[in-house]
């Protein structure tokens, strides 16, 4: 190893980000031995991989709590990865954690829009539909709004397809690109499993399960 990139550099680096050892002294040394750049250098030439790896298996990972302060919001989340390297590192424990703090503030009702029942999605499209036609809007467009309407239904409705909770202002990233940023800082798949919503005074409010990536 060079002077200025040392072996506990390159531990802690592959501890928070999954990396190899060889791809964190690279990045490391690119970087200068900027801890933080290198951690950017990773991210970004994952990012370019990470769809490759969504037909990995998941059996790793964690299951997460939170509870809301006052105990009237509680959340079950698991979230799988490949290896329990991995699921050790702190970046996956920040993610496992983050989205369960996603589900409690914003309670989606699925995982991914896939998850939705034929017929319910269909019950939307029909709603979405009369109301553009009360509204007097042209045949030739009546489908794009719905479509538009369906999208701002998913947004509001699936965890994979809502904003990020943690970003702020209109130009903020959507959990599946969180979700595939940690992919690209790990190296390995990642996959919301599941997630159990509990408000006080309504049961269970909502638990959703999604096959692995």
């Amino acid at each position: 190893m060079s002077q200025s990139i040392s072996a506990d550099m390159v531990r802690r680096l592959r501890e928070q980000t999954g990396a190899g050892i060889m791809d964190c002294k690279a990045a490391l040394t690119e970087a200068g031995g900027d801890f933080e750049r290198a951690r950017d250098i990773l991210r970004a030439k994952g990012l370019a991989s990470a769809q490759k790896r969504s037909g990995r298996q998941t059996k790793e990972g964690l299951v997460d709590s939170y509870i809301h302060p006052g105990g009237g919001i509680g959340v079950l989340v698991e979230v799988n990865c490949e290896t329990d390297f991995v699921a050790r590192t702190d970046t996956f424990k920040a993610l496992v954690h983050d989205i369960a703090l996603q589900v409690a503030g914003r309670s989606p009702r699925w995982v991914r829009r896939e998850d939705i029942a034929a017929e319910e999605l269909e019950r939307e499209r029909s709603v979405y539909r009369e109301q553009a036609e009360r509204e007097g809007k042209s045949a030739e467009r009546l489908e794009q709004i719905v479509d538009g309407r369906l999208r701002k239904f998913y947004e509001e409705t699936c965890l994979y397809d809502q904003a990020w909770l943690r970003d702020e202002g209109s130009k903020g990233r959507s959990v599946t690109q969180v979700i595939q940023e940690v992919i690209a800082a790990t190296g390995e798949n990642i996959s919301v499993a599941r997630f159990a919503r509990f408000e006080l005074g309504k049961g269970v409010a909502d638990e959703s399960q999604a096959d692995d990536a």
